[in-house]
């Protein structure tokens, strides 16, 4: 099975689309497979495996951790959908601030790639939604971070309103004022 990896707005952040079998029974699909990504530049050892189920109009990020435990993600919806949004943190990036954005869905099948250095957030689109995440380093609660999800200056256009947010999600600072130690 092939995989079509599409490059977004922000080049370092991927689109996989693999290639679906359906038949009478049901889909089959390759969602991963080392040597594919290795050839098209992913080459992270994936180490922490998530799962994450988020109620419908959850809106979950901005989140990062910072050097040396900096993560690599690849993000996968297994049930719902979900608008998927990456953030370029990297110190003298030309994309530096800005956002890319793909929809995920279990109708889809589709993943993103999002290199160390960039903040994760999605929402939750339609009914709850269960989504995996593979991560390059193993969480660490001393390293992680965020940006607050509608800061002006990033100006993300979120897909819906009033969302469920967290009290921890709340507080973080706009990218002018948070702790960054990623570079291009």
């Amino acid at each position: 099975m092939e995989f079509i990896f599409e490059k977004l707005r922000v080049p370092d952040v991927i689109l996989i689309k693999p290639a679906t079998f359906h038949d009478h029974r049901g889909t089959l699909l390759e969602s991963y497979r080392k040597t594919e990504f290795f050839s098209k530049g992913i080459s992270e050892e994936f180490v922490q495996d998530n799962y994450v189920a988020s109620k419908a109009n959850t809106l979950r990020g901005l989140h990062y951790q910072l050097t040396p435990y900096a993560q690599a993600k690849l993000i996968t919806v297994l049930r719902g959908e979900i608008y998927d949004v990456a953030v370029d943190l990297r110190k003298n990036s030309p994309t530096f601030g800005e956002w890319v954005s793909a929809t995920l869905s279990e109708e889809n099948f589709q993943s993103i790639y999002l290199p160390e250095g960039f903040a994760h957030g999605f929402c939750v689109v339609g009914n709850d939604a269960l989504i995996m995440y593979k991560m390059s380093s193993e969480h660490s609660t001393t390293h992680e971070r965020g940006i607050i999800w509608n800061d002006p200056t990033i100006g993300i256009t979120w897909p819906i309103e009033a969302p469920i947010i967290s009290e921890k999600d709340k507080m973080h600072p706009t990218l002018a004022k948070a702790n960054i130690n990623f570079f291009y």
